[in-house]
């Protein structure tokens, strides 16, 4: 009797001992496999993205890469201080609360900016002022709406113009 206790007590010694080393391996093999996984992850974006441009740039292609460019550089920009006016409806209750910021096509705008600033803020109080919330709470209207308030203040420059309008803050109420 005392003989089968120790068998069974060296037995379990035996079999915990090696469940201990099984999960130890299979451990190290999954942070291998992630390792490898993760490094082929992140070198293989790099090849293809270099590849691709090299392998497949045509001419044809050129313009709207460099298209795309002109689209992240931002040139100088004029903050214009908060709006807040009515908008156009039957109750006349609905307001708009914004702030917007113009892109200049050249620095040398931003001094006439400065010396025009309440022809510039009557512009943008008359075209926001003439605006329903149905034609501007979409996106589609907020576009329309930036190139309108380009297009009528860019009739009052005279140095450079607007290159586009952002809206830093709009709020409809």
């Amino acid at each position: 009797m005392a003989d089968e206790k120790e068998k069974k007590e060296e037995g379990g010694k035996k079999s915990s001992g090696m469940v201990l080393i099984i999960v130890g391996v299979l451990i190290v093999l999954i942070l291998v496999i992630g390792g490898l996984v993760a490094f082929l992850l992140l070198s293989g974006n790099d090849e293809s993205a270099e590849g691709g441009a090299t392998a497949g740039t045509t001419q044809q292609q050129q313009p709207v890469q460099r298209r795309q460019l002109d689209d992240l550089t931002i040139g100088p920009m004029f903050p214009l201080e908060q709006f807040i006016v009515n908008l156009l409806s039957d109750s006349g209750r609905r307001f708009l609360k914004t702030t917007i910021d113009l892109e200049l096509s050249d620095e040398d705008l931003i001094e006439e900016l400065g010396a025009k600033n309440s022809r510039i803020r009557d512009v943008v109080i008359r075209v926001l002022s003439s605006k329903t919330v149905e034609e501007i709470s979409t996106p589609k209207g907020k576009d329309k709406l930036k190139k309108e308030l380009s297009n009528q203040l860019n009739a009052v420059l005279l140095d450079g113009q607007i290159v586009r309008v952002y809206f830093t803050d709009f709020v409809i109420q």
